[in-house]
């Protein structure tokens, strides 16, 4: 695989990494639920982004990533109601 495939294949995997991380600062660090959530939308368009573009190399790794992607939906629904309870 050429190394701009790499990348194209990798980068939606770095952010959706990043943003990962930067929903437990939001939400239990700076405690802005609505904010957190937000980062949520955003997690959750790019794991679909990562499984698209995963499942051009390998099915497995991209139907790895759906679990992941049912535990975000979770959460986001948690996040909302906890800010819909606490707005």
């Amino acid at each position: 695989m050429p190394a701009a495939e790499r990348v194209t294949v990798l980068w939606p995997f770095v952010a959706q990494l990043a943003a990962n991380g930067l929903w437990s600062i939001l939400f239990f660090g700076l405690h802005w639920v609505f904010v957190a959530l937000a980062d949520l939308v955003l997690l959750w368009g790019l794991i679909l982004l990562t499984i698209s573009r995963f499942a051009r190399v390998s099915s497995l790794a991209a139907w790895l990533l759906v679990p992941y992607l049912a535990w975000v939906s979770f959460a986001g629904y948690l996040n909302a109601g906890i800010g819909w309870l606490n707005g």
